[in-house]
């Protein structure tokens, strides 16, 4: 069995400079997908949405701007409070969400302390997640 660690916080949807609404997340981490960071929204909805980029990316943004493309993250200030800015965009759209730093920083040195990084691929299992896959047994 591998660790989980999660934390569920309140993002906010910017909407504009002047206006923001709160929007429920959980930050989860998973020692068996260890390159990976997910972010759930609208935690207890009916129908949460799910995000996945690297750990990496979340990691550097804390401290400076960084990714390109469908993820973007930056650290920044918001109502006298350092945040770390989180810009995604899909085919359905794009959002642009604002996360406590401190409460990111906590979970993501306790990530850190699970599997430090350089140490993520120790944590895969190649050889049975390949025999899964040509059994057909994968993601099952």
């Amino acid at each position: 069995m591998h660790t989980i660690i999660e934390r569920e916080l309140e993002l906010q949807l910017v909407l504009s400079p002047e206006r923001s609404i709160p929007v429920p997340a959980r930050l989860v981490y998973r020692a068996d997908d260890p390159f990976a960071v997910h972010v759930v929204f609208h935690v207890g909805s009916s129908s949460p949405v799910h995000w996945t980029f690297a750990r990496d990316l979340l990691v550097d943004g804390v401290f400076r701007p960084t990714g390109e493309g469908d993820v973007r993250v930056w650290p920044g200030k918001a109502d006298g409070r350092h945040v770390v800015c989180l810009a995604l965009r899909s085919p359905d759209g794009q959002a642009l969400l604002r996360a406590p730093a401190t409460a990111v920083a906590a979970w993501l040195e306790r990530t850190l302390r699970l599997v430090p990084p350089g140490f993520e691929a120790e944590q895969l299992d190649v050889e049975e997640d390949l025999g899964a896959l040509l059994r057909g047994e994968w993601g099952r």
